[in-house]
C-alpha cells in the first residue's frame, strides 16, 4: 500500500484520542509532564518538529532545493504520521483555553495532511487548491500560537 504513513498517522492519533477519552495514564509520563525541565527540552522538541515540517515549503518554493522536494515530501509524511507520538511525549492532555485552541489546530492540521490527495484519489483542482490553502493556513497558525504559548510560559515563570 502506498498510503503507510496516512495509516501510521491515524493509527497514532486514534490511540492519542483514546488515551486521552478513556484516561489511560502511564503514571511515570505523567509525573515527567510534570516536571518543568521535560517541558521545556521536549516542547524545544517539538518546536524543531513543527519548525522542521516547513523545510518542505522551502524545498518547493526555493529553486536551487526543488531537486529535493520530492524526498522531502515522504520525510515529511513520515514526520506527520508520528506527529501525534511526538505531541503525546510532550503532553498527553489536550488542555485548556488556547492551549486546548492550539492543540485542536495542530490534529486538524495533521488530519488532513494524513487525507491528502493522493489518499482521495482525487485529482480536482478545486479540492486540490482548497485542501492546500486549508494545510497552509492551519501551518501558518500552529507556529505563531507555538510562540503566543512559548512566550506565555516562560513570561508567567
Amino acid at each position: 500500500m502506498n498510503n503507510k504513513s496516512t495509516i501510521l498517522g491515524l493509527v497514532l492519533m486514534i490511540a492519542y484520542f483514546l488515551q486521552y477519552i478513556l484516561k489511560l495514564e502511564w503514571s511515570w509520563l505523567f509525573e515527567l509532564q510534570a516536571q518543568e525541565m521535560y517541558k521545556r527540552w521536549t516542547g524545544l522538541g517539538l518546536a524543531l518538529f513543527i519548525i522542521f515540517q516547513w523545510v518542505l515549503t522551502m524545498t518547493r518554493t526555493i529553486k536551487r532545493f526543488r531537486k529535493y522536494a520530492m524526498s522531502m515530501l515522504s520525510i515529511h509524511k513520515w514526520l506527520g504520521a508520528i506527529s501525534p507520538l511526538i505531541f503525546y511525549i510532550h503532553t498527553a492532555s489536550l488542555g485548556y483555553g488556547y492551549l486546548l485552541l492550539l492543540t485542536y489546530i495542530f490534529f486538524s492540521n495533521t488530519l488532513l495532511g494524513y487525507l491528502n490527495l493522493n489518499v482521495l484519489k482525487n485529482n480536482s483542482d478545486l479540492l486540490f487548491k482548497s485542501w492546500m490553502i486549508a494545510h497552509v493556513a492551519l501551518s501558518v497558525i500552529v507556529p505563531i500560537m507555538m510562540v503566543f504559548h512559548i512566550t506565555m510560559v516562560f513570561y508567567y515563570k
